[in-house]
C-alpha cells in the first residue's frame, strides 16, 4: 500500500496533478449548468448547486471545496485513489468468480488502453466473456469541429472510437471522446443479439456514465475534472469510481494494473 501510495504521488497520479483548477471550476459549472459535453451521457437526478458538486468532488477526490480557490493544480488524495482502487478490484473479482460477461471501453486509448487490456485479459483467463458488440460499426459523434464519423474498434478486447478511414494498427490507437454514444452503440447491438449484454461495464467518461445511465453496473477512472462519474455514482448509476489523473504517460499506470490485477485473483 505504502509502494502504490508512493508512486501515485511520483507519477502524480494523485497529489498535485497536471489538471488546473480553473479547468475543474469549468467543468463543475457547465455540469450544473446540464451541459452534455460534460454530463457524458448521465442524466443527474438532482439539480446540482456548485457548492454541492464542489463538497462531492472534495468528498471523493480530495481538491479544495473553497469556491474562492481558483487558480492553481488541483489535488487529488491519493488515500482516496487507493481506497477507490481496492474497491475496483474487488468488484472486477467478484464479478470475475462468476463468469459474467464484461464490457471494456476507454475514451482515453493513448493512454489507458494498456489498463483495461491487462483488465480484459485476465477476466477471459477467469472465463469472463469479454465483449466486442457492434464492431466496426459507424458512431457519427459532435466534437468541436461539428460532426465528425468514427469506427467502433475493438483492440485487445477494449472498445474504442477510431477517425473514419484510420487504420486499425498500433500507430493509430484511437481518439479521445467524452460521448456516451459509442457505448449507446455496443449495448444496442448486444441486445439485438450481437452477443450477451454485459454485467459489468468497465472505462472511462461517456462509456462508465452512459452505460450507468442506461441501467448497467458501470465502473472506472475519472479526473477531477470529470465530475459527471462522481455524480453518477453519488446517484447510485456507477458503482465505483478511482478518482487520478487519465492523462500521464501510459507506463505509469502499470503499477495500478498489477494491484487491481492481483487482489481481484486475476494475475496470470
Amino acid at each position: 500500500m505504502e509502494a502504490l501510495r508512493a508512486h501515485l504521488l511520483a507519477a502524480r497520479l494523485a497529489g498535485a496533478v497536471a489538471t488546473t483548477r480553473e479547468r475543474s471550476l469549468d467543468r463543475y459549472r457547465r455540469l450544473v449548468a446540464r451541459d452534455p459535453r460534460v454530463l457524458m451521457g448521465l442524466e443527474p437526478e438532482t439539480d446540482w448547486r456548485i457548492e454541492e458538486l464542489l463538497r462531492l468532488m472534495a468528498g471523493k477526490c480530495g481538491v479544495s471545496a473553497d469556491p474562492a480557490h481558483t487558480s492553481g493544480h488541483d489535488v487529488i488524495d491519493p488515500d482516496r485513489t487507493v481506497v477507490a482502487l481496492g474497491a475496483f478490484a474487488d468488484r472486477l473479482g467478484a464479478v470475475a468468480a462468476t463468469g459474467a460477461p464484461v464490457l471494456l471501453g476507454t475514451g482515453h486509448p493513448h493512454r489507458l488502453l494498456g489498463f483495461y487490456a491487462a483488465l480484459a485479459a485476465g477476466l477471459s483467463s477467469a472465463g469472463c466473456r469479454v465483449l466486442s458488440p457492434a464492431q466496426g460499426r459507424t458512431v457519427d459523434i459532435t466534437t468541436r469541429f461539428g460532426v465528425r464519423t468514427y469506427n467502433l474498434d475493438y483492440v485487445r478486447g477494449v472498445a474504442m472510437v477510431r477517425e473514419g478511414g484510420a487504420r486499425a494498427s498500433s500507430n493509430e490507437p484511437g481518439a479521445h471522446t467524452h460521448s456516451p454514444l459509442p457505448v449507446r452503440t455496443a449495448l444496442a447491438a448486444a441486445a439485438d443479439g450481437d452477443g450477451p449484454l454485459p454485467a459489468l461495464v468497465i472505462g472511462d467518461h461517456g462509456w462508465v456514465c452512459g452505460a450507468g445511465q442506461l441501467g448497467f453496473e458501470a465502473m472506472g477512472l475519472a479526473d477531477s475534472d470529470d465530475p459527471a462519474l462522481f455524480v453518477g455514482q453519488a446517484e447510485g448509476r456507477v458503482s465505483v469510481v478511482v478518482p487520478l489523473d487519465d492523462t500521464v504517460r501510459s507506463d505509469y499506470y502499470l503499477p495500478l494494473t498489477r494491484y487491481v490485477l492481483n487482489r481481484a485473483c486475476l494475475s496470470r
